[in-house]
């Protein structure tokens, strides 16, 4: 009997046990479960860092948003007061509430309110103070979703640099693309509870992971030379039917970029219509340089001591070389110039005269040392290193063309480069783009300043420099360039371009220089893409460089040069009659070294 009442109360016990955990430990689990059931998660987008300008204009910045949803089942219950009596309006009552604020057709809205779906889109992309207004309503069901907007206040001055981001918030390209892990953040999460009719409860459970913010970029661009720029070339390309144009300014001793400006451009707001204006000509575009390219020839003669500026060089009609008779831009009877004036006229025949006395590895060393046929370490999507062999590999012909600027080919950045190593007396610095980053607390990280590579001696660096002023004089190819007040060095450009069949088809046409030449500030780079009226790159893009440095001039505060302009000559005496003797003659007595070997 006793084993039989210790059984029972065993039994008992189990089913006390089973009872509790029911009552107890089972109940816990299903007010979890009913409460998971109530939470709502959504995804707090981080918003994107700023790019700015160094003098603090936005160039892209990110606008809050909010999608608006809807969970269907609730919505019939929608209640307001109609004369003074509060009624259950349903979903005719919402649609009609909300389809003045959210600017949709009342049939369209209907649609996205009706059924039985918990979950589903009524509107996107609406300003936060709309959402506001749907909120006020009370509509149960009608929730929202953060979201952002990206926006660029410059619209198209900056738009080919920026970049854009996909309507998806995915960067498509420019710095966008560039720095975009710095800039997109990283996003948060908001967790709460709603009832059953969907409403928010105050009281309720709520999580919250705030998002953070993206990084800003400041650029090294002055925002407002930047819109000049834009506008100059623009209307240069019209001007001339141009396929395209680009200016690039930069800073003559750190290579900071203070202006990329390239045309056709685009409204980055409005991807759809862009087309093939996306692509940023200034890095993007590789082009033969034509004569600005024998600045590089130039310095190489003079740093070997090939030439001086006053070597006489008499300068033939056409010269025999490499099984071909090559001319200048134009014909001409003899010309007795010195080096001075063979850079200063543009002559092809005679900086090839001049240029064959270097051996080709230390042409193409010197070349290289100025930035030719790499990148520019900025990294911009889609940059283009250019084209330029090695010399061991260039033709019989193209031993004489590099010379001024056929058979290689370089970006604007790259061209812009070269004039800035002559103007920061021969140190070649690479070019920045961006100035630094800052965090969303507050924190700036500068860029690090870019280390300098001597190219070339100062004292070569100011020779040239001085013989790049008599290219903007009487007696040079862009007289259009002068600027009034102050002296300007610089070069001219026009070479055969290369279309995209690989052909020859029309012409590049630019200008290259600094200012002032005697303490220089700037380097302006122009380049216009097969223009149609007029062609030369004194005439076309000279006067683009004239307006775009003498704003920049103006813009920084920089004073009138206060020194006078070199003398040199640009023409010897006597010349030889026929292009037989102006050879002999140069043989003889010209002055010139013979070659010097590699280093």
């Amino acid at each position: 009997m006793r084993f039989l009442l210790l059984a029972g109360l065993f039994v008992l016990s189990l089913f006390g046990a089973q009872l509790f955990r029911l009552q107890a430990l089972d109940s816990s689990a299903v007010a979890s479960a009913a409460l998971k059931s109530r939470l709502s998660i959504v995804a707090v987008p981080a918003l994107r860092g700023d790019i700015t300008a160094f003098n603090g204009s936005v160039l892209a910045t990110s606008i809050e948003r909010r999608s608006v949803t809807v969970d269907q089942t609730a919505v019939p219950s929608y209640k307001k007061k109609v004369n003074g009596v509060r009624r259950t309006v349903g979903v005719a009552g919402a649609v009609a509430d909300l389809a003045p604020i959210l600017g949709k057709p009342e049939a369209e809205i209907s649609t996205a309110l009706t059924g039985v779906r918990r979950f589903g889109y009524v509107a996107k992309d609406i300003s936060v103070s709309d959402w506001r207004k749907v909120r006020a309503l009370g509509i149960p069901g009608i929730y929202s979703e953060p979201t952002t907007r990206r926006s660029y206040p410059t619209a198209a001055s900056a738009a080919s640099l920026v970049g854009w981001v996909r309507g998806d918030g995915t960067a498509g390209g420019g710095l966008e693309l560039l720095f975009n892990k710095q800039l997109q953040g990283k996003p948060g999460e908001s967790t709460f509870e709603r009832s059953r009719d969907g409403r928010v409860i105050p009281t309720g459970d709520q999580q919250i992971t705030p998002a953070v913010p993206g990084h800003d970029v400041q650029l090294t661009i002055n925002s407002d030379l930047q819109w000049f720029a834009q506008n100059s070339i623009a209307q240069k390309v019209n001007e001339t039917r141009a396929l395209s144009g680009t200016v690039v300014v930069m800073n003559a001793r750190t290579a900071q970029l203070a202006a990329v400006a390239s045309y056709p451009t685009f409204d980055p707001g409005n991807i759809a219509k862009a087309g093939s204006s996306l692509k940023n000509n200034a890095f993007e575009e590789a082009f033969e340089p034509g004569s600005i390219a024998k600045v590089m020839t130039a310095a190489a003669a003079l740093q070997e001591g090939v030439a001086t500026p006053a070597t006489p060089v008499v300068v033939p009609n056409r010269l025999p070389r490499a099984g071909q008779s090559f001319r200048d831009s134009h014909d001409h009877g003899v010309e007795r110039l010195t080096f001075a004036g063979v850079i200063a006229q543009s002559s092809n025949i005679g900086t090839m005269m001049v240029g064959e006395k270097i051996p080709a590895p230390t042409l193409e060393r010197y070349f290289r040392a100025f930035g030719v046929g790499r990148s520019t370490g900025i990294h911009f999507p889609g940059e283009t290193p250019g084209i330029f062999a090695r010399s061991q590999d260039w033709s019989d012909s193209q031993r004489f063309t590099v010379m001024y600027g056929q058979g290689l080919a370089v970006n604007a950045i790259q061209a812009a480069g070269v004039f800035q190593t002559i103007a920061n007396e021969g140190l070649r610095v690479p070019p920045t783009l961006v100035a630094g980053t800052q965090n969303a607390d507050g924190t700036r990280t500068p860029t690090p300043p870019r280390t300098p590579v001597r190219v070339i001696s100062t004292s070569t660096a100011t020779t040239l420099s001085q013989m790049l002023e008599f290219v903007v004089g009487d007696g040079g190819t862009a007289r259009q360039a002068k600027i009034p007040g102050y002296r300007v060095a610089g070069k001219t450009g026009t070479a055969d371009r290369v279309g995209e069949n690989g052909r020859y088809s029309g012409k590049t046409a630019s200008f290259i220089g600094f200012a002032p030449a005697d303490k220089p500030e700037f380097v302006v780079a122009v380049i216009l893409q097969n223009p149609i009226r007029g062609y030369f790159g004194g005439a076309t893009a000279g006067p683009v460089f004239k307006d775009v440095m003498t704003y920049a001039l103006q813009e920084f505060g920089i004073p009138p040069t206060g020194t006078p302009s070199p003398v040199m000559k640009l023409k010897t005496e006597d010349a030889p009659a026929s292009a037989d003797k102006a050879e002999a003659a140069l043989k003889a007595g010209s002055g010139l070294k013979p070659p010097t070997s590699s280093r």
